[in-house]
């Protein structure tokens, strides 16, 4: 009898200490989550063009309540909030206008930055509009471009964000590819430019993650996340050209927004 009350009796301690120290560590987690100061910067992919719901406030930057970085912010509750990220941003736009939230006390920063330097706006009516000749000369316009002076612009862009916040864990989102090949587009762009499409985007993907690694920061790769739902996949998460609201055209709806972005962000922050 005396030894099932000392059995019982350790038993129970046992228990005790485990819900305890189980507590403890939902509550540090918690408490480590909710002590983040999380910025968001970037271009209209981080901003949430096309994904809709955007907040007036933000004027012409299209900031979405939608976007990557509020559904991350909704879900994790962090201590602060800056979301700077704006529609058309380039790299010169994100240092001169987007740093302001940034300070030794940041714990993590997202970006997406680099495709509007490199023209693909551009591209894109190229190629929607002029011949595939045409459009693939401007490919490959945009490709030596990349190769020779948008690894000097990303390194001014992370050089400045390590210098307003040394201590922040970095994150730097890609951008997915375009089109499925072989789909189920039966009009438009030929597959020869869907396919330069697509590895003009591969290798912007390649450069920023190199530029990124060098400066210490992580790389957020979102082909995979996007894979299935390109355009001509049948359930595409990114709007075609929109001929009704161009600004949307080739930019994350709000599912490519939540089920795209949110997932490699938050694996990565």
């Amino acid at each position: 009898m005396k030894m099932s009350r000392l059995v019982a009796f350790s038993s129970s301690l046992l228990l005790g200490t485990v819900l305890a120290l189980t507590g403890a560590s939902v509550a540090q987690a918690q408490g480590s989550a909710q002590s983040v100061d999380y910025v968001a910067l970037g271009d209209s992919y981080s901003s949430g063009v096309g994904a809709g719901a955007y907040d007036s406030a933000s004027g012409g930057c299209k900031r979405s309540s939608r976007a990557y970085p509020v559904l991350w912010e909704a879900a994790n509750d962090p201590a602060s909030f800056a979301f700077t990220a704006c529609s058309g941003a380039r790299t010169g736009d994100v240092t001169a206008g987007q740093l302001g939230p940034l300070t030794s006390a940041t714990d993590l920063v997202s970006i997406s930055v680099g495709g509007n330097d490199a023209g693909f706006a551009d591209v894109m009516t190229t190629c929607v509009l002029q011949s595939e000749a045409t459009c693939l000369s401007r490919i490959a316009t945009a490709r030596a471009y990349v190769d020779s002076t948008l690894p000097g612009k990303l390194d001014s862009v992370y050089a400045a964000i390590s210098a307003k916040a040394p201590a922040a864990h970095v994150v730097v989102l890609g951008y997915p590819r375009f089109y499925k090949l072989g789909g189920s587009c039966v009009a438009g762009l030929s597959e020869k430019e869907r396919s330069a499409i697509n590895g003009a985007a591969d290798h912007l993907n390649a450069a920023t993650a190199k530029r990124a690694a060098d400066h210490g920061f992580t790389f957020g790769d979102v082909t995979s996340t996007f894979t299935g739902h390109e355009i001509c996949s049948g359930s595409a998460w990114l709007h075609s050209v929109n001929w009704l609201n161009i600004g949307e055209s080739y930019h994350p709806t709000a599912a490519g927004q939540s089920g795209g972005y949110l997932p490699v962000l938050s694996s990565k922050a």
